[in-house]
């Protein structure tokens, strides 16, 4: 079972690394980490460096693909060349799934046009304006492709695409594995929860960091 992790630069390095981390540990599983080109790709924020280890043009066929988000996401998202092979690889896999703003991708692709869909809660506009319908969830199943919410929801979506792919023993027994037991110290993890102050000031940060 091939399972794609598409990277590129500016990528949120936890959107990729913990839905890996899980997916890896299925029976029979085989990561290829992809990208536009071979090679290494940078998030500048984090000062994380990520290895494409092979090119959009050598995975043809995946069984599951993950579409990470990141600041890098919006000039792929008028990259012709990355939006087909989206379109393509999608024919081809059993699941399509994306964490955080990885959704836009698959939307710019026209893979969510009139489906319900989740992605970071300060891009929902941009994500209906491709023809979805966005909805304050963690994880969202629409056939085969599985959409997931801001950053850490990535591990749930990972988790939820285990147990449909091995079964809810196999999913339980990685979700034990990696001692998965979130317990935040705050109860502000969505907009629905948070304080107004606080969601207005995180709100203006990200716009501010948009038109950066």
């Amino acid at each position: 079972m091939q399972i794609a992790a598409l990277v590129f630069d500016a990528i949120t390095p936890l959107d990729i690394v913990g839905p890996i981390e899980v997916l890896a540990r299925l029976p029979g599983a085989e990561i290829v980490i992809v990208g536009k080109g071979r090679g290494p790709v940078r998030d500048p924020r984090t000062h994380w460096t990520l290895t494409a280890e092979a090119s959009l043009a050598e995975v043809t066929k995946p069984d599951v693909l993950v579409v990470p988000g990141g600041a890098g996401v919006r000039p792929l998202c008028t990259d012709e060349v990355v939006l087909e092979w989206l379109r393509r690889v999608h024919g081809a896999t059993t699941w399509t799934t994306s964490v955080c703003t990885g959704s836009l991708l698959l939307g710019a692709a026209g893979l969510l046009r009139g489906l319900t869909a989740t992605t970071h809660w300060a891009s929902r506009d941009l994500l209906e304006q491709y023809g979805a319908r966005y909805v304050e969830e963690r994880v969202v199943e629409q056939g085969k492709i599985v959409t997931s919410a801001g950053v850490s929801s990535g591990i749930d979506m990972a988790l939820t695409l285990a147990a449909r792919i091995a079964g809810d023993d196999t999913a339980k027994g990685i979700q034990l594995g990696i001692e998965y037991d979130p317990q935040p110290p705050f109860d502000c993890g969505a907009p629905s929860k948070a304080d107004p102050a606080v969601l207005e000031r995180t709100r203006q940060s990200y716009a501010r960091a948009a038109t950066r």
